[in-house]
C-alpha cells in the first residue's frame, strides 16, 4: 500500500509518523478516516505507524494529533478498553491546545470567535443558507475537539442556524463531497431523522460520488432544492 503515504514526518517512541493523503483514503479505503488515525482504530493502518492527514489550512495541529495518538497507544498497551484509550488521548490533546489557544472562549466574545472562524463564504452553494469555509483549528480549540470535515446546526449547537461549515483543513477539490454529505444529512435531520441514520445515508451518497465525481454537482443541486 503506497498511495496514502506522502511524507515521513518523524520517528517518535518507536512509531513512524506519516503525513498521508486523506482524500485518497476517504475515497478508496475508508470514508470515515478524518484528521488522524492509528491501529487498532483503523485496521488498514500498520502497527507502529501513526497517520496524520495532510493539512491544507493554517492550523498546524500535527503535534496535538501525535500526542493524542501516543497516549491512546500507551493505554491500549495496558489492555484497556479502546473507548477509554480514545478519551484519555483526547484529554491530552485538549490540555495541549489550552496552552496555545488564540481565542478565549467566553459568552461575551462569541461574535469575536465567529468572526475569526468564518474564513470564506461559498456563494454558489449559499442558497437559502450560508455555507462557510471555517478555521477548523479555532473550532477544535474553542468548541469541539472532534470537529472534522464539516458540520451544521442540527449536529453542532455552536454552529449558527442556517449555516453549514466546511473545514479549511480539507483540500479544495474535496470540499464538494463533504458539502454534499452535510447538506444531505442536514435535510434529513431537519425532517426529524436521527443523526445516526442521517449520517449513514450521507456517508453512502458521499462515497458514491467520490467514486463517481461527475455525479456530485447534480446531487448537490438536488439537495439545494429540498
Amino acid at each position: 500500500m503506497k498511495k496514502p503515504y506522502l511524507k515521513k514526518y518523524n520517528l517518535i517512541n518507536g512509531y513512524s509518523v506519516w503525513i498521508v493523503d486523506g482524500e485518497y483514503i476517504r475515497g478508496h479505503i475508508d470514508e470515515e478516516f478524518t484528521n488522524f488515525g492509528l491501529n487498532p482504530r483503523f485496521k488498514f493502518i500498520p502497527k507502529k505507524e501513526l497517520w496524520v492527514d495532510k493539512e491544507y489550512g493554517n492550523g498546524d495541529e500535527i503535534e496535538y494529533y501525535i500526542k493524542n495518538m501516543l497516549k491512546e497507544e500507551e493505554i491500549i498497551k495496558r489492555r484497556r478498553n479502546i473507548d477509554y484509550a480514545i478519551d484519555e488521548g483526547d484529554k491530552i490533546e485538549k490540555k495541549e491546545r489550552k496552552k496555545h489557544e488564540r481565542i478565549e472562549k467566553k459568552p461575551h466574545c462569541k461574535k469575536e470567535i465567529l468572526k475569526n472562524i468564518h474564513v470564506k463564504l461559498i456563494k454558489k452553494w449559499s442558497k437559502g443558507l450560508k455555507v462557510w469555509i471555517v478555521n477548523g483549528r479555532i473550532v477544535r480549540d474553542c468548541y469541539f475537539l472532534d470537529f472534522t470535515e464539516g458540520g451544521h446546526e442540527f449536529v453542532y449547537k455552536f454552529v449558527p442556524k442556517n449555516e453549514i461549515w466546511i473545514d479549511d483543513d480539507l483540500r479544495e477539490k474535496e470540499r464538494k463531497f463533504v458539502f454534499l454529505h452535510e447538506i444531505h444529512e442536514r435535510n434529513l435531520m431537519k425532517k426529524g431523522m436521527k443523526y445516526e441514520h442521517a449520517h449513514h445515508s450521507s456517508s453512502i451518497i458521499e462515497l458514491h460520488c467520490r467514486k463517481n465525481p461527475k455525479l456530485t454537482n447534480k446531487k448537490i443541486q438536488e439537495e439545494l432544492k429540498k
